[in-house]
C-alpha cells in the first residue's frame, strides 16, 4: 500500500469536514473529473459518491463506497474505476500540536487489471498523485478554517 502524509494547518474536524462533503471531491481528488451524485447519508458506511474520472470524452463513470467512517479520525473508501478496477483508499487524521493535523492517505488496488500491474513506475505515479491530492485537500481545509 502506498502511503503519503502531510501536516495540514487545520484541526482534524476541519479536515474531516472536507472529506465529509462529497460534492467537493472533484476539487481535490486528482483524477476525479466530476461528482454526479452523493448519497444523502455520505459519509456513513455503505453510502456512495457517484463520480466520473479521467479526461473527457474518455472519462469513466463509477462510484466510491464508504467502508469505514470514524469522524474525525478515519475514512476508508472503496473507489471504483471499472473496467480498470477499484482501490481501497484510507484517510487517517491525527492531531499535531495546536490546530494542525497529520493526514495520511493509503491507497492500494483491490480488484481488476490495475491490481496485477504493480511496478515502480505505477507506485511513483500513485505517490505523486496522492501528494497532489493532499496538497489540494490542505488548500480547501485551510481556506475553510477561517469560516464560522
Amino acid at each position: 500500500m502506498a502511503i503519503v502524509e502531510k501536516v495540514i494547518d487545520a484541526s482534524p474536524q476541519q479536515v474531516f469536514d472536507v472529506l465529509a462533503d462529497g460534492w467537493t471531491y472533484s476539487d481535490w481528488v486528482v483524477g476525479t473529473a466530476h461528482v454526479r451524485d452523493v448519497d444523502e447519508a455520505w459519509p456513513r458506511a455503505g453510502s456512495q459518491l457517484h463520480h466520473r474520472a479521467g479526461p473527457w470524452p474518455f472519462s469513466l463513470q463509477d462510484a466510491s463506497t464508504v467502508l469505514v467512517c470514524e469522524p474525525p479520525h478515519r475514512l476508508v473508501l472503496r473507489a471504483g474505476l471499472w473496467p480498470a478496477g477499484e482501490a481501497i483508499v484510507a484517510f487517517t487524521l491525527e492531531p499535531v500540536g495546536e490546530g494542525a493535523t497529520r493526514v495520511r492517505i493509503g491507497e492500494d488496488f483491490a480488484a481488476g487489471p490495475l491490481r496485477w500491474i504493480r511496478n515502480k513506475i505505477n507506485d511513483l505515479v500513485l505517490h505523486l498523485r496522492n501528494r497532489e491530492t493532499l496538497d489540494r485537500l490542505s488548500d480547501i481545509a485551510t481556506r475553510q478554517k477561517g469560516t464560522p
